[in-house]
């Protein structure tokens, strides 16, 4: 006879099997649309919220090819705005944007920043103008003389709003069981705007790899997707030091945890939505204590990155926006409501 109460490994085995039983026979959210496909390879978007006009936000989406790939723009009825796509470039991998970037005393600009992954570099942009901030890219990982560890994954934008600096936060397709992952600066003088290393942290099961990153610039985390182990959590100021504050999840993903969302609402109260991507599923933590809430399939395949707003977007999606990427080179937009998620 087994008794349950002494055979961790069994009550493991068998909560995994339950939950990916219950993934099958999850009901279909269905999207509000599905935008227009790019050229090659999609894998993750970005959100960047008009204040102005809400209604003519724009979602931004890397398109993967080594020579011609792109980060296209799209509306809000996801139609392609092709003069504020990016196009030619060589393997944008991943995207974010950023608001109330000081370019000096008394001008700021809306960013966007992304993975140039095959030119071991990260770009800058402006929004809504799309004019490049960075004479051309940033190299990063220029310490490492292996070029296995020079490539570019994910990226995320941290400001700290005490200190209004504006920092970036990378991952790459291979790293080191520790300081995976490199955090630079963004600093604006006189001569225009330069990157400058700040620390190099975060653990590694290796596993995989360590693509999906995101910031919780109100709490002061960073999440990151160690994809065959958990999700870990660091603080995302510098000075807060190098410490690992979680690693959670790892019972409620089949294989491949990968892009990361963080839907905030009142009293910091809200959600992380994390692709489950092997089971074609998003698992959905609390932003505060990072227990496992629920599991939803929005009927998306294969999913990479997605991104998520709570503000009232107009008529389409007044409750807010949640984008994923799926493999038919394509993002699904959801009108946030339909996640059922309580916003208190």
């Amino acid at each position: 006879m087994i008794y349950l109460k002494e055979n961790k490994f069994l009550l493991g085995f068998l909560s995994l099997m339950f939950v990916f039983n219950c993934t099958e026979r999850l009901p279909k959210v269905e999207a509000v649309l599905i935008t227009e496909e790019t050229p090659y390879d999609t894998d993750d978007p970005a959100i960047w919220v008009n204040k102005k006009s809400p209604s003519n936000s724009i979602v931004f989406g890397t398109d993967k090819d080594e020579t011609n790939g792109g980060i296209y723009a799209f509306d809000l009825n996801g139609k392609i705005i092709r003069n504020k796509s990016i196009l030619n470039l060589s393997y944008p991998n991943n995207v974010d944007v950023g608001y109330d970037f000081k370019l000096n005393d008394s001008t700021t600009t809306d960013i966007l920043v992304f993975t140039e992954r095959e030119k071991h570099q990260i770009r800058l942009y402006s929004i809504p103008d799309m004019k490049p901030l960075d004479d051309g890219g940033f190299k990063v990982f220029e310490d490492e003389s292996d070029i296995s560890l020079k490539r570019p994954m994910g990226i995320a934008i941290y400001r700290n709003n005490f200190t209004d600096q504006t920092y970036v936060i990378l991952s790459r397709k291979e790293g080191p069981l520790e300081g995976y992952l490199y955090q630079y600066l963004l600093v604006p003088d006189s001569l225009g705007i330069s990157s400058r290393l700040v620390r190099k942290f975060g653990a590694f099961s290796g596993k995989k790899e360590i693509e999906a990153i995101a910031v919780d610039e109100d709490l002061g985390y960073v999440y990151y997707s160690d994809e065959d182990n958990c999700i870990r959590k660091y603080y995302a100021n510098p000075e807060k030091g190098d410490k690992e504050l979680a690693c959670f999840g790892s019972n409620y993903f089949k294989r491949d945890i990968e892009g990361i969302a963080i839907a905030k609402f009142n009293n910091n109260s809200g959600y992380l939505i994390v692709s489950n991507q092997q089971a074609n599923s998003f698992a959905i933590f609390d932003r505060k204590t990072n227990n496992y809430i629920k599991e939803l399939n929005l009927g998306t395949t294969e999913t990479d990155g997605c991104d998520v707003t709570t503000e009232n977007l107009g008529n389409l999606f007044p409750n807010g926006l949640f984008v994923a990427m799926t493999d038919s080179k394509t993002f699904y937009f959801h009108d946030l409501k339909s996640l059922e998620l309580e916003t208190n």
